[in-house]
């Protein structure tokens, strides 16, 4: 089961050494999001982890949503992240868990801290609480209330829970102190009251346990043996620890909590809050739009499951947090689509050629290979014409010698087809050239010369005869600057890259395309990775960008330094 120690990250050194002493003989973890929200790429490494460990050691491994607070919930994030956990090519134990499974023994166990003399009741505002709590270097003030007794505040959580009071009027706190270094250990609050119906437990609760006293529990009822959680939960455990030690059973397993680093990406926002206010605001066009780092956005932008899975294995697992360069994730993506995706020639900016000597009235097929990173894909036909498209960038009226791309009286190759020579060309009254006129050898068939003469420049090209007509959505990197949430004077949302999208709605492409299907992906030569999105409809195909095939940012200073 094991393997090499210099392949192990240190939650797999920990888990190798639980299983190799005895203290467990099968693996449990968890992956627990809260269902407020649509998972991004953050989450995607933890899901990757969690999965992948439970894989990895044959063990098991639960999805269990954390829905503690029904005001900010939706059955539409539930289906979001169960659908984005399959894609990424996971499954998880058996049925979908919800920390809502066990309100009833949470308020049992609250009960139980209350007769122990653990907990109390407090009338205290939310506001009045946090201003008591004090500071890391300073303690709290301990409330009024904390000396009721036991059966006052046996009947006033009882009453809570029958409705009796209005949201905020009353919480259950535990009884810890007030002097602890660590805040979280100030007598937290176990519970509050939200008149709020939930999406699956309706009307029945008007009281909700707080995350903390919920998602210790929660690993400790479904006897996960590894808890890992990111970084910020580190000054939490032990206020998980706490709770369970007050019901903890020595005949059922204890879950270990273990923290790593959680993902930041450059040029990427990964709060989810932050995230819903780019959707509320109409800066994107919802949770799955292409420049959002959510799975799904990531998703339709045409990422593929390999590609994120791999990224998250070239990020590793560490205990420390930092930034990584989101080319990382970029190249990911060209990795794996350039030895996946379907070739195909389009013209996004096109400019008319016409072959002079090229017969009027006739038309042929041209041979050309789907991908030359695999053979296996074989070789499609591509019509060829008189009158084609070129690139409008491809042509130069004045150019140097270091262009070698079609200019007056300069010879170029055509992709899979022939030699041309540009010997003239038409502008319109405005003085832009609209069309040029070519020549073709047609010895060249195939891009060989007859006489070994050399052609520096190849183009790509689409017959005007047999071109179907695609919109393409050019998506790039959402914000202008690496670290988008570090400047003290500006917000994140003032940092957007107006040329996030560009929208192209007369662009060419060859008759392979006219059979794509939604997310179908494919690399247009010399251009880029695009997939086919989902708005597209039976006369209108759109296609987004993926990515470049190079990275056309690699030469832009990077500072993460706040500013």
């Amino acid at each position: 089961m094991s393997v090499e120690k210099k392949q192990l990250n240190f939650i797999e050194q920990i888990i190798e050494s639980d299983l190799k002493s005895g203290k467990h003989k099968e693996i449990y973890t968890r992956f627990p999001p809260e269902p407020n929200g649509y998972l991004h790429i953050g989450h995607a490494k933890s899901i990757c982890l969690n999965f992948g460990i439970g894989k990895k050691y044959k063990g098991k491994t639960n999805l269990r949503f954390d829905d503690t607070n029904p005001a900010r919930e939706e059955i539409e994030y539930v289906e979001s992240i169960k659908k984005d956990v399959k894609w990424l090519g996971f499954d998880w134990n058996e049925e979908v868990k919800f920390a809502s499974d066990y309100f009833d023994i949470l308020y049992e166990w609250a009960l139980e801290f209350i007769n122990k003399g653990l907990a109390y009741i407090d009338d205290q505002t939310a506001e009045e609480i946090s201003a008591t709590r004090g500071t890391p270097t300073r303690p709290g003030k301990k409330s009024p209330f904390i000396n009721r007794s036991i059966e006052e505040n046996l009947d006033l959580f009882i009453r809570m829970k029958n409705g009796e009071f209005k949201d905020g009027e009353k919480v259950l706190r535990a009884k810890i102190g007030m002097d602890s270094p660590n805040m979280h250990m100030r007598d937290p609050v176990m519970y509050r009251i939200k008149h709020t119906e939930h999406h699956r437990t309706g009307n029945k609760w008007c009281i909700y346990p707080m995350y903390d006293f919920t998602h210790g529990q929660s690993d400790y009822i479904e006897g996960i043996t590894h808890s890992i959680c990111t970084l910020e939960f580190e000054n939490h455990r032990p206020l998980y620890d706490w709770f369970i030690d007050k019901i903890y059973d020595k005949k059922l397993t204890r879950p270990r909590q273990i923290e790593f680093a959680r993902l930041n990406l450059s040029y990427t926002i990964m709060s989810k809050r932050k995230l819903a206010k780019l959707v509320e605001e109409k800066i994107v066009a919802g949770w799955d739009d292409p420049r959002m780092p959510t799975i799904s956005g990531l998703r339709r932008r045409g990422y593929t499951p390999k590609s994120i899975r791999n990224f998250a294995d070239k990020v590793g697992i560490a205990k420390r947090n930092n930034i990584i360069d989101v080319a990382l994730l970029e190249y990911s993506i060209r990795e794996d689509l350039n030895k996946t995706a379907q070739r195909v020639m389009t013209v996004i900016d096109p400019l008319k050629v016409t072959i002079t000597n090229y017969p009027k009235d006739k038309s042929e097929m041209i041979e050309a290979v789907n991908n030359p990173e695999d053979e296996s894909m074989g070789k499609r036909n591509v019509p060829f014409s008189r009158t084609i498209y070129i690139e409008k960038e491809d042509f130069r009226e004045q150019a140097n010698r270091k262009f070698y791309r079609l200019k007056p009286g300069k010879e170029v190759r055509l992709r899979y087809a022939y030699f041309i020579k540009c010997n003239e060309f038409i502008k319109n009254e405005n003085g832009e050239v609209i069309e040029l006129l070519c020549t073709y050898d047609p010895l060249s068939k195939g891009g060989k010369s007859p006489d070994g003469r050399k052609v520096k420049g190849t183009l790509h090209w689409v017959s005007v005869e047999h071109a179907l007509n695609i919109e393409i959505r050019q998506y790039d990197r959402l914000f202008s600057i690496a670290n988008p949430d570090g400047n003290k004077n500006k917000k994140f949302n003032e940092f957007i890259n107006k040329d996030s999208l560009i929208l192209l709605k007369n662009c060419k492409a060859e008759p392979f395309l006219s059979n794509a299907k939604d997310e179908d992906k494919f690399q247009f030569e010399r251009k880029g990775y695009f997939c086919v999105d989902k708005d597209s409809t039976e006369n209108n195909l759109i296609l987004n960008r993926t990515v470049t095939l190079r990275d056309n940012w690699s030469k832009r200073k990077i500072n993460f330094k706040k500013s």
